[in-house]
Order: C-alpha cells, then sequence, then structure tokens
C-alpha cells in the first residue's frame, strides 16, 4: 500500500446512546472504523466498536496485520489516533492528521445536511508525510458509499439493527462485496482486482462461498 486513509462512521444497535435504557454494549452508538488504500479503493481493515481509546487500538492492529511496508497514513483529528498509530507502528509510517473546522449547524430541513467546512488544519505526527498526499476524501466517500449501500445504515429510518452481531455480519457482507463484487466507477474494476488480489470479477455466489467453512 501507498496511501491509507482512516475514519470512524456511526450508527447504532437497538436504540442511541442518549436513549439506553439498558446498561449493555450490545446496545447503543456503534461506530465502524475503516481504512482504506486510495489508489486501489480496496479497503484493507475494519472494526466495529465504541469510539474509544481501546477500540481504537486494536483497529490499528487489524491494520497494520493486513499491510507491509511503509506507507503514508492520514487520520482525522480523532485524540485516540496518534498513540494506537504509535503503538501498532512505531516510527514505521509516515502518518498525519487533518482536522477540519465545521461552521455552525444548520436548521429546518437542512439540519441533516453536513456542515460547511470552513477551516483544515493539517497535523504531521509521526515519519515526513507528504503534505500533497495528506487527505481523508477517499474514505469520507466511502462512508456514503456505506450509507447507501447498507439499508440498516441508511439515516431516518427504522431499518437500524436490533442486534451487535447482525451489524457486524452486514458490514463483513459490505465490504466483501465492495472490495470483490462491485466494480468502482472510477477504476472500472474491482478494488480486489485493481490490488492484484484476484483476476476476476466476483460473484455474490463466489463470495458467499468464500465466506462458508
Amino acid at each position: 500500500v501507498r496511501d491509507v486513509e482512516c475514519d470512524e462512521i456511526w450508527g447504532w444497535v437497538g436504540m442511541k446512546e442518549k436513549n439506553k435504557i439498558i446498561d449493555t454494549d450490545l446496545l447503543g452508538d456503534a461506530y465502524c472504523f475503516v481504512g482504506i488504500e486510495r489508489n486501489t479503493k480496496l479497503i484493507l481493515a475494519w472494526h466495529l466498536g465504541r469510539r474509544s481509546a481501546h477500540d481504537t487500538r486494536l483497529f490499528m492492529d487489524k491494520l497494520r496485520e493486513a499491510t507491509d511496508g511503509r506507507f503514508q497514513l492520514t487520520t482525522d483529528g480523532f485524540q485516540p489516533y496518534p498513540p494506537a498509530v504509535e503503538r501498532s507502528f512505531g516510527i514505521d509510517v509516515d502518518y498525519a492528521q487533518m482536522q477540519k473546522v465545521y461552521g455552525a449547524a444548520r436548521d429546518g430541513e437542512q439540519r441533516y445536511s453536513p456542515a460547511e467546512v470552513i477551516d483544515v488544519i493539517v497535523m504531521p505526527k509521526i515519519g515526513m508525510p507528504d503534505y500533497e498526499r495528506i487527505c481523508t476524501s477517499h474514505i469520507e466517500r466511502q462512508n456514503l458509499s456505506i450509507r447507501m449501500g447498507m439499508r440498516r445504515m441508511t439515516r431516518l429510518t427504522n431499518a437500524f439493527s436490533k442486534k451487535w452481531a447482525n451489524l457486524k455480519y452486514a458490514y463483513a457482507l459490505w465490504f466483501g462485496f465492495y472490495n470483490f463484487c462491485r466494480t468502482h466507477k472510477t477504476l472500472r474494476v474491482t478494488p480486489a482486482m485493481e490490488s492484484g488480489l484476484t483476476d476476476h470479477q466476483w460473484s455474490l455466489a463466489e463470495l458467499i462461498g468464500a465466506a462458508t467453512p
């Protein structure tokens, strides 16, 4: 890999965190950490958990296992990222954070639309990241693909997962489908083909068969 971008996408299981009436980790907010290679569009690693330092470390360990060699890494400004990256990669990565500063929240019908970005702060953390390659646009676009492709992640519906395990299975199917079955419009091949992991576009039968013990 050459350029990796990471981000978290928010969802929930059963009910939103603010509405929880049962003290359990199997209900409430559920964040999926995702790492993408910006050139091949391949999803390298993902982790479903809480937006916490512990789950950030678990995600970075997965990303470390999925990659080899030195590369450039960009994340947003979430504070647990730098110590998690240093713990998993040491100094063998060129890492920077990109913090976007948003304007005031919108009212009325636009309150569910993204807020306006009024400033971007770039913060090099490890190694010597190339400023021209510090970017989170591709992983943010992947977040949109998730919400458009996974029914239970569509906003303002009652299709959200009722069980934590079911949301995890849905993510596994989506990322498998995205990497091996779905032709990327820019690449005109699947991310797995662009990465040299396979020589053809998989059918859904192949995907399900590959996942069956």
